[in-house]
C-alpha cells in the first residue's frame, strides 16, 4: 500500500477557473473508511478479506481473442472474463483501455478487470480502433458494436441484456461516457454488427476520464479528430454535450494528483450530471496520480465501490429513507465524502 491514505472528497461545483488551480481550496477531505479503510481498522478482518478476494480472483476464467464485430475491414476482438461459480450477478461490464487514443490494448486490462469480475460480473475487455487507423467517431462505433454484441449474446454470456454497463479508463473513460450519452443515436452506432440490437446501457463507470476535448486546443482534439475540425466538431465529440436526464447512473474516479488529466475534468462532468438529476458519484483520492488503480489495493477498493453502486442502482434498486433512490439526493447525485 502506498503511503497515501485512501480518501474521498466533498465536491465543489465546477468553475472553469479551477483549471488553473488543480487543488481547489474549497475541497474538504475525510479519511476514507469505506471499502479499503474499514478493513485497515481491523487487521484480522482485512487478512481474511484479502485471502477471500485472492481466492475469488484466482477462480476467474478468461476466454481470449473472441471476435465481437468489425471495425471497418478489421476484426474486433475481446477477452471475456467470467466470475467464479456461485457469484454470478448476470451483468456484463465492457472495459475500455486507455492510451490517449493512440495506444493501449486489451492486454493492458487484466489487473483492472479481475477484481470486479471476482465480485460476480462478466467482464468483456473490448478492442477499439486507435487514431492511427481511424479518427473519431470510429472508436465510439466500436464501443457501440461491443455493447450490441453483449446484448445480442446475453444467453451465452449468462447475463441479463438489460444489465450491460461500460467501464472506461482515461481515453476509455471518455469513450464510456460518450457511449452512455449517445445510446441508440444513429450517427454514433456504426455498422460493426448486430444492427437490430440497441446500445442501451444500465450504468457507466469512468476512471480519470477526459470529458471535453473542446478545452484541449493542443491536446486530444488534434489526435482524435481529422485536421481542420472546427469548434462544432469538438463539441460533437465531447461527452459533456450529451448529458441529459436519460444518462444512465454513473460513477467516476479521479486522483487529485493527476497531472495527465486534471480532476476538474470529472468535477465538471459531475456538475452536469447533478444538474440533469442523474444518479452519480465522484470518488477522489488524495495524493494519487493518473492510473492509480494499477496498484492492487486501489483496484480492489474501486471494484467494491463500483459493486456497491451497481447493486443499489441496477441490480437491486432501492430507496434509503430519507435520502431517496439509491441513497442519493432524491434521484440526483451523491458525492461520497
Amino acid at each position: 500500500m502506498p503511503s497515501t491514505t485512501l480518501q474521498s472528497s466533498n465536491l465543489p461545483l465546477y468553475n472553469r477557473s479551477m483549471l488553473n488551480n488543480p487543488r481547489p481550496s474549497n475541497i474538504t477531505r475525510r479519511t476514507f473508511l469505506g471499502v479499503g479503510g474499514a478493513a485497515a481498522v481491523a487487521s484480522p478482518m482485512r487478512a481474511f478479506a484479502a485471502a477471500s478476494q485472492a481466492s475469488n480472483s484466482s477462480a476467474v476464467k478468461v476466454e481470449k481473442g473472441v471476435v465481437y464485430g468489425k471495425g471497418g475491414s478489421m476484426d474486433l476482438h475481446c477477452d471475456i472474463y467470467r466470475p467464479p461459480p456461485g457469484t454470478e450477478k448476470h451483468m456484463a461490464l465492457i472495459h475500455l483501455y486507455g492510451g490517449g487514443f493512440r495506444g493501449g490494448s486489451i492486454a493492458d486490462l487484466p489487473d483492472k478487470v479481475t477484481p470486479v469480475t471476482a465480485l460476480g460480473y462478466v467482464s468483456i475487455a473490448a478492442q477499439y480502433r486507435l487514431t492511427g487507423v481511424a479518427k473519431f467517431p470510429a472508436m465510439l462505433h466500436d464501443v457501440k458494436t461491443a455493447i450490441r454484441w453483449a446484448r445480442a449474446n446475453a444467453t451465452a454470456l449468462g447475463i441479463d441484456p438489460k444489465r450491460v454497463a461500460v467501464v472506461g479508463y482515461s481515453a476509455g473513460g471518455f469513450l464510456a461516457l460518450a457511449a452512455a450519452g449517445t445510446m441508440n443515436r444513429p450517427e454514433f452506432e456504426g455498422e460493426g454488427g448486430n444492427p437490430k440490437v440497441g446500445s442501451e446501457l444500465a450504468a457507466c463507470v469512468a476512471f480519470y476520464p477526459r470529458t471535453e476535448i473542446s478545452l484541449e486546443a493542443n491536446g486530444a482534439a488534434h489526435i482524435l479528430l481529422p485536421p481542420g475540425s472546427d469548434a462544432a466538431a469538438h463539441r460533437a465529440a465531447s461527452p459533456t454535450t450529451y448529458v441529459s436526464p436519460a444518462f444512465p447512473p454513473t460513477i467516476l474516479y479521479h486522483g487529485l494528483a493527476d497531472m495527465n488529466i486534471p480532476p476538474e475534468s470529472s468535477y465538471h462532468f459531475l456538475q452536469l450530471l447533478r444538474e440533469a438529476k442523474v444518479p452519480s458519484e465522484l470518488h477522489t483520492f488524495d495524493g494519487v496520480p493518473h492510473e492509480f488503480d494499477t496498484h492492487p489495493e486501489f483496484a480492489q477498493a474501486t471494484a467494491e465501490l463500483t459493486d456497491f453502486f451497481l447493486d443499489r442502482h441496477v441490480l437491486h434498486p432501492r430507496t434509503y429513507p430519507p435520502f431517496g433512490p439509491g441513497g442519493g439526493r432524491g434521484r440526483g447525485s451523491t458525492a461520497i465524502g
